[in-house]
Parts: structure tokens; sequence; C-alpha cells
């Protein structure tokens, strides 16, 4: 998809090999050294990677990226898809913007007793900063009056007013800086439920913490139609929360179960592509902005048509949707 021959112009691609094997041999260096490459460049572009089960393992590389960055917030965006039907009635987007560090994420753990016995414990040290919630609250806010939005959700503030509070206490700092912001905070298990019930006339942005965005974020764009219907976004921030790296993936992981079928959707993928382009585009490359717009447009307009995987109801392959998406792009 950034061949010149789809895009009009060069891109180097500075690769690095993320497979869990090499992660394995290089004791994660090579994801240090991929997180270093994106913040000199201020760009990244990034595929599913395996997290293994095994305690003391090589761990996930999301999380060494996130720190290695400085990553401050993700930002998944919910939209419809051209011609799919949402599970629930949603017309407006559903932003969510979750905590980028910390929380469960990177937590010290440990099991005490003996091993299988039922006085066995299990124990977690998580840990979050008011830097890290007031970008999230502040961003969601920003992003809320940019898109004519409100601020929906919250964390569990009433059952961890400590820890929890932290994040909640910067979400009314925030709706009090942005009083033309329409503020509605809700617990987490309450936002879940009204997700699913609730019919807004704005778009619904909502901050989360590590965890529960995580969670959010997958049930948001499944409403959607595809957990691979949409990209995700990593950002690096300044003090004026203007991005200074921007890491764009698809969110869903890996689908073992699908590997070697060529029947997975790549929409997320695309998505990705358009934005890394249009971060590109938004530091002064006005190219990047135009291939962007296109990418989307192109990406959404072939979902309309009828040329979708089976995820979204349709009958097409990967490499199908995915040769559509550049025949439509080296058509433009």
């Amino acid at each position: 998809m950034l061949e010149p021959s789809v895009v009009g112009f060069d891109i180097e691609l500075v690769r690095y090999d993320l497979s869990l094997a090499n992660r394995r041999s290089t004791k994660n260096g090579v994801v240090g050294d991929a997180a270093k490459a994106i913040v000199e460049t201020g760009l990244g572009l990034k595929a599913a990677t395996i997290t293994p089960t095994e305690i003391g393992g090589v761990g996930s590389p999301n999380r060494i990226l996130r720190e290695g960055i400085n990553g401050k917030v993700i930002v998944r965006t919910g939209r419809r898809i051209p011609g799919v039907s949402p599970i629930v009635p949603l017309t407006h987007p559903v932003v969510v913007v979750r905590m980028a560090v910390g929380d469960a994420y990177g937590a010290q753990e440990g099991r005490d007793g003996e091993a299988g016995a039922t006085t066995e414990t299990a124990w977690r040290t998580e840990r979050i900063d008011r830097g890290t919630c007031r970008s999230v609250a502040e961003f969601a806010f920003r992003t809320a009056a940019s898109m004519d939005g409100l601020v929906y959700g919250g964390p569990k503030w009433t059952v961890s007013a400590t820890y929890e509070g932290m994040l909640k206490e910067e979400m009314d700092s925030a709706a009090a800086r942005h009083p033309d912001v329409h503020y509605h905070p809700m617990l987490i298990d309450a936002a879940y439920a009204g997700l699913m019930t609730e019919q807004w006339e704005q778009t619904a942005v909502i901050p989360a913490l590590n965890r529960d965005g995580d969670c959010l974020s997958d049930l948001v764009l499944a409403m959607f139609g595809s957990i691979a219907g949409a990209e995700s976004i990593l950002l690096a921030l300044d003090d004026d929360l203007r991005p200074t790296a921007a890491m764009a993936e698809a969110p869903h992981g890996t689908a073992p179960s699908l590997e070697g079928k060529n029947v997975a959707n790549p929409m997320a993928m695309l998505l990705a592509c358009a934005a890394v382009l249009e971060h590109a585009g938004n530091h002064g490359d006005e190219r990047c902005l135009e291939v962007s717009k296109s990418l989307r447009k192109a990406t959404l307009g072939a979902a309309l048509d009828g040329i979708r995987s089976f995820d979204l109801g349709g009958q097409a392959t990967t490499s199908e949707v995915v040769d559509e998406v550049v025949a439509r792009m080296r058509a433009r």
C-alpha cells in the first residue's frame, strides 16, 4: 500500500522484526531499537504481534514501545463502516481515549504460598500518575470539542476513590476548563451498558484507564461491525498536548486460527497506513495528507461497494480487498 506506484512518491520504511522469535533472541532489544526509531522519525506503523503467556517471558512489545516513545494516550475510533449495519443503532462515532502506560500493564506481580494450594495468593502493584491522567482527560475534552461531541464514561471512582479517582479528578478539572463540552461522567460498568442502550446525537469520547480502555475499545469497534474495522493510534505528546510521535497499528491483535487462509479483514491495517500518512502530513507534507484522504476513501468505498471480508458479511478474500483498494488508489 505504501509503494511508490500506489502513493505516488517514495516512502522510506525502516523495518524492525518484532516476531516472537526475534524478540526472544534479542531479549527485546529489537523492540527498544524500534521505539528509538519512532522517536527519531516521529512516525511508526506496526503490525499485530504475539504476546506470549508464559511467566517471565518477553512479555508485550506494545508496552515496551509505549514506554519507549513516552506515549501518553491511545486513540481508537469506532465509526460506521459503509454498507455494514452496526450491532446497535449507532450513528455517530465513539472515540476511546485510553492511557498508553501504567495501570495493569507493566505492573509488578507475583505469587506467594505453596503452588496449587488453596492458600496460594497472587498479587500485582498497579500505578498511574497524575500527568498521564491529565493528558488523557484533557485530550478527551479537546477531541470532543473538535468533533462537537460529548465526554462520556470514566473509571470506577466510587470503589477506588484513591487510585481510579485520580483520573476522575482530572476529568472534572478538564470539564471546568472546557465548559462548552457536554460532560456526562459514568462509572465504567454503567458506561458499558450505556454503549449498548443509549443513542447519542453527538460523538461520544470516552477517557479510560489503560486496562479499561483496552477492553472498551475492542467492544466499541465490534459494535460497529468488526474489531478489524478501524485503526489504533499511539501518541506521544508535548506539554501542550501536540503529538511529537504517532504510531499507527491494527488493534485486533493476531488471529492464529486464520493464518494462511487469506480471509482476515485488512481494513484496520489499511486505515493504519492512512493514519500514519495523516500524521506525516500534519508535519507539513501536503502530499501525505492528500494520499491519506484518498486511502481512507478507497478503503471505505470498497466496503460500500460490497468488497468486504467475511466478518463484515462479504465474500472477498484478504488479497481481493487489498487489490481493490490498490486499484482504486492507482486510478485516483
